[in-house]
């Protein structure tokens, strides 16, 4: 009895572990039963595939493992932060391990009322829930949190969050500041000042706030307004209506202004055009602006009362006459009254200096060039003659002109026109443009000493034809004898100016038979035997009796000599 109830009592024992195995035995490798349907076994957990001793041991089938072994990488949500030291139970809570959602407002109640959305992950972390991230994803794009407000806690200014106050706040300063605009000693209210708080004041302090004077109001604060207290322009607290031009402020200082007296000159009330705010005094005034007569030169080291005398500022002339009326008259050097000089004195001066002067010819109707540049004006302009001085070359070198020899310029019949052949830059060294001429210059006539052609120094009725100074290159011509020849005496139609040889019959010109004929090639003597007389030519040079007879058979009237032969063959074909 004894020795039974031992072997009862471990086979209770070991009925647990039986019972495990067969149930992971029947998991991994389910088989029909013996003489009937397929055996099934109930799996609780749904379908997992992961040994039952991951959570259940030999020992008793329950409980579970305090710690399973269980990698949950393995699953699509690994377990991170607080979440690796929760229980499964806490989630698993039905021990249901399959399509368990991975949301965490499943899991975790939403006290904002979805006023966030669903993904508590935007503000939260698993590291800790009640741990808001730094970086919250809706106040970066709608108010970031910077300066004071980083420091923060959300209910400062979500004050009632658990009825729906994280939407919809408004994210301008006056909804949480209004107090703070109402009561401050500088009052905001009665100065109407802007209820947009950031014109003054930033997120680090609410405290020395600064005003933008330009971007709000449109009126920047320079020089010595930038070191003002609000209160010396904006009296007992008035910030409205306060006038932006310096004569609002400045009209006594206007009138009290007496160099030069502002009122009485009539001056513009428009101060910027001569004071500055840096500087009250010292005013500068823009001559060439307000005046329409820059400064220049010696002018702007003037003082205003050098020119403005009796303190005259409205009707100073503006031409340099009226003030140097003196200096005009004085001047000897040239005399500017007796010369008739115009009172325009700004022809030959500059601001910079009245003397020297320098005299524009160029303005005139005879600018200078050449060697005249560098003459004193005396040489021109002898016993102070600046009026009717002739402006053609002939009028001041007529002695030259009638003193030229080579050629003689008077004998010769030139033209007092200085500037045919000569130049500014030196009276010597004429050239003679003949292309202004009616006979142009070509080939070797180019390079033709004057006195060749022009003999005996006359110039005036030279022939331009060829044949008045080539006859004697035309009687003397033998090849051919152009006098016996009868030739016309028109050289141009063979000679050119390049040489006088060898000369070019035209084949225009050579109409009574092709001049090329049997490959003459131009050669006159090939057919014109007698160069004294151009009437005789001869075939039967070229065409011999032997050659010709026997072509000629049976044409009647035949006769082998040159008349014959160009009588039937004027054209130098068959006939």
């Amino acid at each position: 009895m004894r020795r039974c109830r031992w072997i009862f009592t471990g086979l209770a024992a070991l009925l647990p572990l039986l019972a495990g195995a067969a149930l992971e035995i029947a998991q991994e490798n389910p088989r029909p039963a013996v003489g009937g349907p397929q055996a099934k076994v109930t799996n609780p957990h749904g379908p997992i595939s992961m040994p039952c001793q991951e959570c259940h041991t030999y020992t008793a089938w329950k409980p579970i493992r305090s710690n399973p072994e269980f990698n949950h990488d393995l699953t699509g949500y690994p377990l991170r932060g607080m979440h690796e030291k929760v229980a499964c139970t806490r989630c698993h809570t039905s021990l249901v391990f399959n399509k368990v959602s991975t949301h965490c407002a499943d899991c975790h109640a939403d006290i904002h009322r979805r006023q966030f959305g669903a993904n508590c992950e935007s503000c939260h972390s698993v590291k800790g829930w009640q741990v808001a991230t730094s970086q919250i994803r809706d106040h970066q794009n709608r108010f970031p949190l910077v300066g004071a407000h980083a420091l923060l806690q959300c209910n400062d200014c979500h004050k009632n969050a658990a009825v729906g106050q994280f939407t919809g706040l408004s994210t301008a300063c006056y909804t949480c500041h209004q107090k703070d605009y109402q009561t401050q000693v500088f009052n905001h209210v009665s100065a109407g000042f802007p209820t947009t708080c950031e014109n003054c004041h930033t997120m680090d302090t609410w405290f020395n706030a600064k005003f933008d004077h330009l971007k709000v109001t449109g009126y920047a604060l320079t020089g010595t307004h930038a070191t003002l207290p609000c209160t010396a322009c904006h009296l007992n607290n008035v910030y409205k209506g306060t006038p932006a031009t310096c004569y609002a402020c400045h009209a006594s200082d206007f009138i009290n202004s007496n160099n030069p007296p502002h009122a009485q000159l009539g001056l513009p009330h428009d101060c910027g055009t001569c004071h500055t705010t840096t500087n009250w005094l010292n005013a500068k005034f823009d001559h060439a602006v307000y005046a329409n007569y820059p400064l220049t030169g010696m002018h702007a080291t003037l003082s205003c009362t050098q020119c403005h005398t009796n303190n005259n500022y409205t009707s100073t002339p503006t031409n340099c006459y009226s003030c140097h009326k003196a200096d005009y008259n004085s001047t000897t050097n040239p005399n500017h009254v007796s010369s008739g000089f115009p009172t325009d004195c700004s022809i030959c001066h500059t601001t910079s200096g009245w003397s020297p002067s320098s005299f524009n010819h160029s303005n005139t109707a005879f600018p200078l060039t050449g060697a005249h540049t560098t003459l004193a004006c005396s040489s021109c302009h002898t016993n102070n003659n600046y009026t009717t001085l002739p402006t053609t070359c002939y009028g001041c070198h007529q002695t030259d002109w009638n003193g030229t020899n080579n050629p003689n310029h008077a004998s010769a019949g030139f033209p007092t026109t200085c500037n045919t052949c000569h130049t500014t830059t030196s009276w010597a060294g004429a050239r003679f443009n003949h292309n202004n001429t009616p006979f142009p210059l070509t080939g070797a006539h180019t390079t033709v000493a004057c006195t060749q052609c022009h003999i005996n120094n006359v110039f005036a009725g030279t022939p331009t034809d060829c044949y008045s100074c080539h006859k004697a290159d035309f009687t003397s011509t033998t090849n051919p004898n152009h006098v016996t020849a009868g030739w016309p005496t028109t050289c141009t139609t063979c000679h050119t100016t390049t040489a006088w040889l060898p000369a070019t019959l035209p084949a225009s010109y050579h109409t009574f038979f092709p001049i090329n004929h049997g490959n003459a090639n131009g050669v006159c003597a090939t057919c014109h035997t007698n160069s004294s007389d151009y009437s005789i030519f001869q075939c039967t040079g070229c065409h011999t009796a032997a050659a010709t007879n026997p072509r000629h058979s049976g044409v009647s009237g035949y006769v082998y000599n040159s008349v014959n032969c160009y009588a039937c063959h004027k054209s130098g074909g068959g006939g």
